[in-house]
């Protein structure tokens, strides 16, 4: 399972027709990831995102917030999609440590 990227990033635009209920992008890949990436010889990745449930499922956001499926975004239910889209806005710096 792929968890979220550790690092500095900021949470650029809303994504109102996600494929996840509602989303916010995180900045991510930042120089540093994309200076790790090329030396491993990897591709970084991206389109991180913070989102709600998969479109028509979150009524099963009890079962699927217990497991690691978002292949590195970070998922919430919908109502606190809701939540998190009013009190957060574009251009809020944050932080991900594991």
């Amino acid at each position: 399972m792929k968890k979220p990227p550790e690092g500095h990033y900021t949470l650029d635009y809303k994504k109102e027709d996600s494929s996840y209920y509602r989303a916010m992008h995180i900045s991510y890949p930042n120089a540093e990831d994309r200076a790790q990436a090329e030396a491993r010889g990897v591709s970084p990745g991206g389109f991180i995102m913070v989102h709600g449930q998969r479109n028509r499922l979150g009524w099963l956001a009890p079962i699927t917030q217990r497991f690691n499926w978002t292949d590195g975004c970070i998922a919430l239910t919908n109502d606190e999609m809701d939540e998190f889209m009013t009190l957060v806005k574009i251009g809020t710096p944050i932080a991900i440590r594991w």
